[in-house]
C-alpha cells in the first residue's frame, strides 16, 4: 500500500489542496478520473461562457435596427469552427495542468476512478493508496430523468451540448434551470429554433418577481411551454419525439433534431463506494460535514458540489481556501464562515442576486422595505433603449441593513459586486446612497433603487 501525507480526490475544486499542499512539501495523490480542471473548466463555467459571449455579439447584431443600424441584422456562424475553439482552448488548458502535476515531485497524478475500501485506504487502478489526511471534491454530474425511452436516444447533457460541432434546426430542452437558459440563450441566440418543456417555472430557486421579469423577456426570443410533463422520448431517423402533456392534460407530440436534458444535477458521491466507509451522506446523496467541512470519519474532509452548501466554483474556492488554511496555514481551529454568496445567470436577461430574497424574508417575518428601479428609469437605460430588467434592494426596516439584492438586465453579473461588497461590510442603505456614482453608468440604477427604499423610509 502506498502511503501520502494527502490524498485529493478532484481536480476542480480540490486544485485548492492539491498544488499548495506539495509546495510545502507534502507528498500528494492527486486522482481524477476526467479531464483535470473539473467541471468548471471543462464542461461548465469556461467552455459555456466561452459560447455564450459569442451568442450575446449575434444577439447585439440581431438587435442593432433598434439603434437605427441598417444592414446589420444577418449574419452566419461557423459553429463547428467556434465549437472546436473552444474544446482546444480547454483541452489546452487541462494539459497544463497536466504537465504541471507530472513535473511536480511531490504528486503523484493518478488518471481514474477512486473507490474507497475501507475508511483511509483507497483504491485506484488496483493499487491501495492511504493518507493521513483526504480531501473529497468529486463535484456532480447532469441528473437524468426518468422518463421512458430517454436513455435509448443520443440526447445531449451539457457535456455534449459544449462539445457539440453541429447547430440544430431545432432543440427541445428539458428543464428550467441555470444550465438550461443558459446553454438554451446560446443555441438560440445562434441560430437554433430553442423550445423549453417546463414542468412549473424558470429559475426556481431566484426571488420570484426576478423570475417572473426573466421568463416575460425571455418568452420573447424563445419557445415557452409551461406546465408540460414528459412522457415518453423516442428517436427515429435523426429526429427526437418528445411525448408529453400539457399544461391542460392534453397528450401532445414535439419532434426536433436536438435534445438537451438540464434538469439538475446529482452528487458523484455514488461513485466513491462510500458504503465500505464510515463517511455518512445526507439527503440527496451529499457528503454529511461538519462546520469545518470535517466527514463522519476523523482525517477526511469534503467540498464542493458532493457537499452540496453551494454549487458555484466561487464557493467551492472559497471552501478550499479556508479549508488549506485551517490545516495547512494558520490552523485557527475556526469553523468555515460563509460571507453573502453571490450568484449569476449568464443567459439574457441576464441575472443576478446575493443574500435573501424577497421571499424567503416574507417567510421569516422579517421588517423590511423594498427598493426597486427598472432599467429604463436610467440615463444609461435610455441610451440602450431598454424595455426590460430592474436592480431589487431589500433593506431592514429597523437596522437600515442591505439584506439582499437581486438584478435582472444587462451586466447584472457584474453590477451585482457593488452590493456584494457592501454586503461584505455589513453595509446600509445610507452606504449606498453616501457615494458619488459615476453618471451616467448603469450603477445608477442600483442607487436609484437605494433612493426609492429611502422614500419609503422617510
Amino acid at each position: 500500500m502506498k502511503k501520502y501525507d494527502i490524498i485529493v480526490i478532484g481536480s476542480g475544486g480540490g486544485a485548492k489542496i492539491t498544488s499548495p499542499a506539495a509546495r510545502l512539501g507534502f507528498k500528494v495523490a492527486a486522482i481524477e478520473k476526467d479531464a483535470l480542471g473539473g467541471t468548471c473548466l471543462n464542461r461548465g463555467c469556461i467552455p459555456s461562457k466561452m459560447l455564450i459571449h459569442p451568442a450575446d455579439v449575434a444577439l447585439e447584431i440581431k438587435d442593432a435596427y433598434k439603434f437605427d443600424l441598417l444592414n446589420n441584422t444577418k449574419f452566419s456562424v461557423d459553429f463547428a469552427k467556434l465549437i472546436t475553439r473552444i474544446s482546444e482552448t480547454v483541452d489546452q488548458d487541462s494539459a497544463s495542468i497536466v504537465a504541471g502535476y507530472t513535473k511536480n515531485p511531490n504528486i503523484d497524478y493518478y488518471k481514474a476512478a477512486a473507490r474507497f475500501v475501507s475508511d483511509k485506504v483507497i483504491e485506484v487502478n488496483g493499487e491501495q493508496l492511504t493518507a493521513d489526511k483526504i480531501f473529497i471534491a468529486v463535484g456532480a454530474r447532469p441528473h437524468i430523468p426518468n422518463i421512458e425511452g430517454l436513455n435509448n436516444t443520443p440526447f445531449m447533457t451539457s457535456t455534449e451540448a459544449l462539445r457539440n460541432t453541429k447547430l440544430p434546426q431545432k432543440m427541445i430542452i428539458l428543464g428550467a434551470g441555470y444550465i438550461a437558459v443558459e446553454l438554451g440563450h446560446a443555441y438560440s441566440s445562434l441560430g437554433t429554433e430553442v423550445h423549453f418543456l417546463v414542468r412549473s417555472q424558470f429559475l426556481r430557486g431566484e426571488d420570484s418577481q426576478v423570475a417572473e421579469e426573466f421568463t416575460r423577456e425571455f418568452s420573447k426570443r424563445n419557445n415557452i411551454h409551461i406546465g408540460t410533463i414528459p412522457i415518453k422520448v423516442e428517436f427515429n431517423s435523426g429526429l427526437f419525439s418528445v411525448a408529453y402533456k400539457d399544461s391542460q392534460g392534453a397528450l401532445k407530440v414535439m419532434t426536433a433534431d436536438s435534445l438537451l436534458v438540464a434538469t439538475g444535477i446529482v452528487a458523484n458521491t455514488d461513485t466513491l463506494s462510500l458504503e465500505n466507509t464510515n463517511i455518512k451522506l445526507r439527503d440527496g446523496g451529499f457528503i454529511k460535514v461538519d462546520d469545518h467541512l470535517r466527514t463522519t470519519v476523523p482525517g477526511i474532509y469534503s467540498m464542493g458540489d458532493c457537499v452540496g452548501n453551494y454549487f458555484f466554483r466561487h464557493s467551492v474556492n472559497f471552501e478550499g481556501e479556508y479549508l488549506f488554511d485551517e490545516i495547512f496555514g494558520r490552523k485557527r481551529n475556526l469553523p468555515i464562515k460563509y460571507p453573502p454568496v453571490p450568484h449569476a445567470v449568464f443567459t439574457y436577461p441576464q441575472v443576478a442576486g446575493v443574500g435573501k430574497t424577497e421571499d424567503q424574508l416574507k417567510a421569516e417575518g422579517v421588517n423590511y422595505v423594498v427598493g426597486l428601479n427598472s432599467y429604463k428609469s436610467s440615463a444609461m437605460g435610455m441610451a440602450l433603449l431598454s424595455d426590460h430588467g430592474f436592480c431589487k434592494i431589500l433593506i431592514e426596516r429597523s437596522t437600515r441593513k442591505i439584506l439582499g439584492a437581486h438584478i435582472v438586465g444587462d451586466e447584472a453579473s457584474n453590477m451585482i459586486h457593488m452590493l456584494i461588497a457592501f454586503m461584505n461590510k455589513d453595509g446600509t442603505l445610507d452606504d449606498l446612497l453616501n457615494m458619488i456614482y459615476i453618471h451616467p453608468a448603469l450603477p445608477e440604477i442600483v442607487r436609484n433603487a437605494a433612493r426609492k427604499a429611502q422614500e419609503i423610509l422617510k
